[in-house]
């Protein structure tokens, strides 16, 4: 019975192996189908090796960056593009003329050209309206599908766009902040995977739209009225260390990016290195009290000029007579500058410069960062110019951080585009000057208000402070007197200074107000006042005035109420 019964066995386990067989060759077959289904659905209707290049290049979401107080600059927003199977298309003249009526701007030669190839992916044209969409949809055109992508937009305009940057087509951070947030893979990877995060987690900037805004405003009306060729400011927290403000002119639209290709438009705060003139002479003053070579009753001979070698060193406004220490920073004096730090010495002078970090490229979340341009040698000659910003070019921002470490106390704070409080920037900082030595700076800046060359930077009610400086620009080789690079650097409030100015204007001209005058002090230095008055407010600062301030303000009110009644 049991040999009888085996050849039964034998065909019944023969035919459940065939069920198998033919139970996992469906599985396989669905499995296939829906891998294809599945790559249909997130990837389109392309196929092939084109289409898999195109695919792998489609754009990442990006954070959202606003400024410090939340408003936003820069976001993603959801666009179509056009693509096409070229496969699929039965009659491409007749596509070609559709496509190009409804979109004008595409070329008919390259558009044939495209729809012609035997390949499964080509673009046709990215970021299409929804009007446009729907306009191509009805035309009908087999083979023609849309892929939603994200397009980066800056609602803000031209507003603080060399900090912001832009991206290129596929959303590729090129320039500012964008392509910092690339280079460092910041766009946060989780975010990546997950947009709903990435959407919740905005990238704070330390810049003030507010103050941003008012900055560029006064800067544009300067250039205007001076006729200068280019302008450009930065509003820096000297505790924090961040930029709150940073405006450079002519500036460009982050939402037209080919705008930045303009050379005339380039970051000049931070892409720029400039001889600053004789706002470095507050290097050179902290510089010496450091050294202990002089003090604030030191006095220097500035009768007569200067002579090293072949070369004399005389002053803008000479006095012709032996200077006080306050003085020759009011007067802004070259001759008693460059003593000083021929008194410091020249080992002396290059060790204080490369502490202050200006030996070398400053280095910030805006990757426009240009390289400081040092003497080849460094001679006796070359301190004493140097004493004075003739002779080495630093960035803006760097300039005006290494002030803001005199002003704060001492302690030299790295800039950041990024939302920073004290705490974090105090254990990022180090000390660069004493206490002493940051006192003595305060008193000068001040000084040099009240008495000297930034008369004209006073805004009543907010202790403003901060130095001049006048250079002549380097063209063909040599010094133009006639085309200069005007800065000013100043803080307010000097008796605790919170915030440091910069403003620099570029070949700005002589006006019948100014009485033939083109130097910083009739034009940057007046600019820096107006800007001051408009943001102390907005940073929080209330004006204390003093009685002298009090009744100046109302002699003025009194003589603009005469005025009116005439």
């Amino acid at each position: 019975m049991r040999r009888a019964n085996e050849p039964g066995r034998k065909g019944a386990l023969a035919g459940r192996n065939r069920l198998r067989l033919v139970m996992v060759g469906f599985a396989a077959c669905f499995l296939v189908i829906g891998a294809r289904v599945g790559q249909l659905s997130l990837l389109g209707t392309g196929d092939g090796p084109d289409a898999t290049r195109q695919q792998a290049q489609a754009r990442y979401p990006r954070p959202g960056i606003t400024d410090r107080n939340g408003q936003v600059l820069a976001s993603d927003i959801r666009i179509a593009s056009l693509f096409a199977n070229a496969r699929q298309i039965v009659d491409v003249d007749e596509a070609v003329e559709l496509l190009t009526s409804t979109l004008p701007d595409l070329n008919a030669r390259d558009l044939r050209r495209k729809l012609g190839q035997d390949k499964a992916f080509v673009w046709l044209k990215r970021e299409i309206t929804p009007a446009q969409r729907q306009e191509i949809f009805d035309l009908g055109i087999p083979g023609l599908y849309f892929r939603s992508e994200t397009r980066r937009v800056y609602p803000m305009g031209r507003t603080a766009a060399h900090v912001l940057g832009f991206v290129n087509i596929d959303s590729r951070g090129l320039a500012g902040v964008e392509k910092f947030l690339d280079d460092e893979g910041a766009l946060y990877a989780a975010s990546l995977a997950d947009p709903v995060r990435q959407a919740a987690l905005p990238v704070e900037l330390s810049i003030d739209l507010s103050v941003q805004y008012a900055m560029s405003a006064e800067i544009a009306a300067a250039i205007t009225r001076f006729k200068a060729e280019a302008g450009g400011g930065i509003v820096l927290n000297v505790k924090t260390g961040e930029v709150v403000a940073l405006v450079s002119l002519p500036d460009f639209n982050p939402n037209n990016p080919k705008e930045a290709q303009d050379p005339t438009r380039i970051n000049r705060m931070t892409g720029g290195v400039y001889e600053l003139g004789s706002v470095v002479k507050a290097v050179t003053f902290a510089m010496a009290f450091e050294a202990g070579v002089t003090d604030l009753d030191g006095k220097y001979d500035a009768r007569y000029p200067l002579v090293i070698g072949h070369s004399r060193i005389d002053d803008f406004h000479a006095e012709h007579r032996i200077l006080t220490v306050p003085e020759i920073f009011t007067f802004s004096s070259n001759i008693g500058t460059a003593r000083m730090a021929l008194d410091v010495g020249l080992e002396g002078h290059q060790a204080f410069l490369k502490k202050a970090g200006l030996f070398d490229r400053l280095v910030t979340e805006v990757p426009e960062a240009a390289a400081p341009i040092l003497p080849a040698r460094w001679g006796k000659l070359t301190t004493v110019t140097a004493a004075f910003g003739h002779g080495f070019a630093v960035q803006p921002l760097q300039g005006a951080s290494v002030i803001g470490a005199f002003l704060n106390g001492g302690m030299l704070v790295p800039p950041t585009f990024l939302k920073r409080d004290e705490a974090t920037a105090r254990v990022l900082s180090r000390r660069l000057v004493s206490e002493e030595t940051g006192r003595k700076m305060r008193y000068l800046f001040r000084l040099n208000v009240e008495k000297g060359t930034a008369g004209k930077a006073d805004a009543p009610g907010f202790r403003v402070g901060g130095k001049t400086g006048t250079a002549e620009k380097v063209i063909n080789g040599r010094y133009s007197r006639d085309r200069l690079l005007n800065a000013f650097v100043g803080a307010f409030p000097m008796d605790d200074p919170t915030y440091v100015i910069l403003v620099m204007l570029d070949e700005p001209q002589a006006l019948p107000e100014t009485y033939g005058y083109a130097t910083s002090g009739w034009n940057a230095v007046p600019t820096a006042g107006k800007i001051i008055k408009r943001i102390a407010p907005l940073l929080g600062i209330e004006p204390q005035l003093t009685d002298e301030e009090r009744a100046k303000l109302v002699k003025q009110a009194a003589k603009r109420a005469v005025k009116e009644g005439d």
